[in-house]
């Protein structure tokens, strides 16, 4: 997806209350049950042959290759715990909030008089639960990686450089060149 997309997805997995399957064939048993029993379905999700899955069900086949093992890997724990990470979600997007730590160019469009260039910054800040539901619902709606990063830099606009607007009332934040940004809810 992107930067802030594949955040908001490490934060959601960090919320598992248990460790994924560790073995392969354990690994392709869960996205077989997963996908109503398909190994066909799974095939085409992994992009190899449903013979290969069906070996792997059967523990036929142990080891994957390691690009093999990093995609069904990925696959489990985007579907891992679904309810644990729904409800961590929900408890984010309702009461707690939540933490952004990001290494991005921050300029601004403030008033004259104040220098508007853009400079890397190290930011970590807490932001409030509504900026927290307009993620989630904005990535559950298929929003694209632009779209989640402006709901970021309005939320760190308002809570960091405008202190909640106690000051720079004027202030427009533009957030670009990411070098990371990591989430936590």
């Amino acid at each position: 997806m992107g930067i802030i997309g594949d955040s908001l997805d490490k934060a959601a997995a960090k919320t598992a209350t248990r460790p994924i399957p560790k073995s392969a064939g354990a690994q392709m048993r869960f996205l077989v049950k997963q996908h109503k029993g398909s190994t066909k379905a799974v095939a085409q999700l992994l992009g190899i042959s449903q013979r290969t899955v069906e070996r792997y069900v059967k523990d036929q086949i142990r080891r994957p290759r390691r690009e093999l093992a990093a995609r069904i890997e990925r696959e489990v724990r985007k579907r891992w715990q679904p309810r644990v990470r729904r409800k961590a979600q929900q408890r984010a997007a309702q009461r707690t909030g939540i933490t952004i730590e990001t290494r991005a160019r921050f300029g601004f469009t403030a008033a004259p008089g104040t220098t508007d260039d853009g400079r890397i910054r190290l930011i970590t800040q807490h932001l409030p639960p509504a900026y927290a539901a307009r993620l989630f619902d904005a990535q559950a709606a298929g929003a694209t990686e632009q779209q989640l990063q402006n709901i970021a830099a309005e939320g760190l606009q308002e809570i960091y450089f405008k202190d909640s607007g106690r000051r720079a009332d004027g202030l427009l934040v533009e957030f670009t060149d990411i070098d990371y940004a990591e989430l936590d809810f």
